[in-house]
C-alpha cells in the first residue's frame, strides 16, 4: 500500500471524486487549489483532497475510496496519513459533509467531532438534491479533529 500526491492532471480521478461529491462544478471549486493524495494498494482504492483554510485549519474537501473498497480501513488509512503529515503545521483537521447516517459515523470513528454547521448548503448550492442512506442532505455538518498534543487536550 502506497500513498502519494497527485501533482498534475488529477481530473483523471474525477470518477473516484464524483463519488463524495456528486457534482462537479463543486469539485472545480477547489480540485486545483488542493493538494490531492491516492492511495494505491496494486491500484488506485481510495482519493483525498486537502486544502489551507487559513487560521491553522486544513479542510478535507473530498475523500473517496471505490465502492467495492469501502470498509476496508482505506479511508480511515488515508486520513491518519493526512493527520500524520500535517500535524505541527495546522491545529485543526476539518471536514464539511451532509448529516448522512452513513458519513458522520465514519468520521466519528476517524477521531472527529461536530464542530458547527452551515444551514441549507445541498440545497443552495447544488442543483438537485442530493440523498445519502435515504436521507435529503440539506446542511453542511463540519466535524474537527486536533493534530497537535495540547489543542487536543482541551
Amino acid at each position: 500500500m502506497e500513498i502519494r500526491e497527485i501533482k498534475k492532471d488529477k481530473k483523471q480521478f474525477l470518477s473516484l471524486l464524483l463519488l463524495a461529491d456528486e457534482q462537479e462544478n463543486m469539485i472545480d471549486r477547489y480540485i486545483d487549489k488542493g493538494t490531492m493524495y491516492v492511495l494505491d494498494d496494486e491500484e488506485i482504492v481510495c482519493e483525498c483532497i486537502v486544502t489551507d483554510e487559513g487560521n491553522g485549519i486544513l479542510e478535507i474537501k473530498n475523500i473517496a475510496t471505490r465502492p467495492d473498497c469501502q470498509g476496508k480501513g482505506y479511508g480511515k488509512a488515508l486520513i491518519d496519513f493526512v493527520a500524520m503529515k500535517y500535524k505541527g503545521q495546522y491545529s485543526v483537521l476539518q471536514v464539511g459533509t451532509g448529516d448522512s447516517p452513513l458519513t458522520i459515523p465514519f468520521y466519528e470513528k476517524c477521531g472527529f467531532a461536530r464542530s458547527h454547521s452551515i444551514k441549507n448548503f445541498f440545497t443552495d448550492n447544488y442543483d438537485h438534491p442530493i440523498y445519502e442512506g435515504g436521507v435529503q442532505l440539506v446542511d453542511m455538518i463540519y466535524l474537527k479533529r486536533f493534530l497537535t498534543e495540547e489543542e487536543s487536550k482541551r
